[in-house]
């Protein structure tokens, strides 16, 4: 196996590992008692401050080549901070299985425009992965009364994806030079500037438990899967990393299942499978293309 190859199996094995913290992540949207916007502002003051120590342990620079990557990671920042207020608002308004799903519209989107950046053309099984994806995360929506406030919550899940789409597809292009704390860093930074004059509540006023569930979102659920996430965005095109992160919302039903009594029914067990094989086969025919 050649180098390029095995920097490609090693950011697979990277990306399994962070959809796997990424499908604990949505839980905190029920579990931290305090609004989306506090909850990702208190995520990303945890999670910039880890991710500046592991930079600097790592004996590297924080500071980036030129003028121009800090206005790329100014502009990363602020739809980074964008996607996550939007993700937890959508599931705080609706559920934790409902947030994720319309969230995971994402890799439909990607597949469609990630041929824009590249100059390559749209592939037939492209779009049927895509297709499938899309029948699972229908499939995955559990029987549901559409209120209001559930389809406000479809609405900001469906815009989440547009913005981690956008996201991906824009590290990938200008800023996948850097690994994946140090684009991190710069990102969660950002976010705890653009985000910091709107919050609305006093730190003073926050129960010790919320802190710990804080830190806890902020090292293990953001810092930890967020740097390996971008790891892996180094070596994998936008494309395939969104159709193996299918297997996150998979994940987050069955946690929410297990910590949350959110229940899930056979079409969401159907769905998932479906979502979970797609992603199987998405990344097997990676390996295969790549060895």
């Amino acid at each position: 196996m050649n180098q390029t190859a095995s920097s490609k199996q090693s950011g697979l094995l990277e990306l399994h590992l962070a959809v796997l913290l990424f499908g604990g992540t949505a839980l905190f949207s029920k579990l931290i008692p305090l609004s989306a916007l506090n909850i990702t502002l208190l995520r990303c003051v945890v999670a910039a401050l880890v991710l500046a120590c592991i930079v600097k342990f790592s004996k590297k620079n924080l500071s980036l080549n030129s003028t121009r990557d800090y206005f790329i990671a100014l502009g990363l920042g602020i739809i980074v901070s964008l996607h996550w207020v939007t993700y937890f608002a959508s599931m705080q308004l609706s559920s934790v299985a409902i947030g994720m799903i319309a969230f995971f519209t994402y890799p439909v989107m990607t597949v469609l425009i990630e041929p824009i950046f590249t100059g390559n053309r749209i592939q037939r099984s492209d779009l049927v992965s895509g297709l499938a994806v899309l029948l699972g995360v229908i499939l995955l929506i559990p029987e549901a009364n559409l209120g209001n406030d559930v389809t406000m919550g479809i609405a900001l899940g469906i815009l989440s994806a547009a913005f981690f789409t956008a996201r991906n597809l824009l590290h990938k292009r200008y800023f996948s030079a850097y690994s994946g704390p140090h684009a991190m860093f710069y990102q969660t930074g950002v976010a705890v500037f653009f985000l910091a004059p709107w919050h609305t509540i006093e730190f003073s006023q926050i129960e010790q438990n919320t802190w710990w569930l804080i830190l806890l979102l902020g090292v293990m659920f953001t810092a930890a899967p967020h740097a390996l996430f971008t790891a892996a965005l180094r070596h994998l095109s936008a494309k395939t990393v969104s159709l193996v992160s299918c297997l996150q919302p998979f994940y987050g039903a069955v946690l929410a299942l297990l910590f949350l009594g959110e229940q899930l029914d056979i079409k969401t067990t159907i769905g998932g499978l479906l979502v979970v094989a797609t992603a199987i086969f998405e990344t097997q025919r990676h390996r295969k293309t790549s060895s």
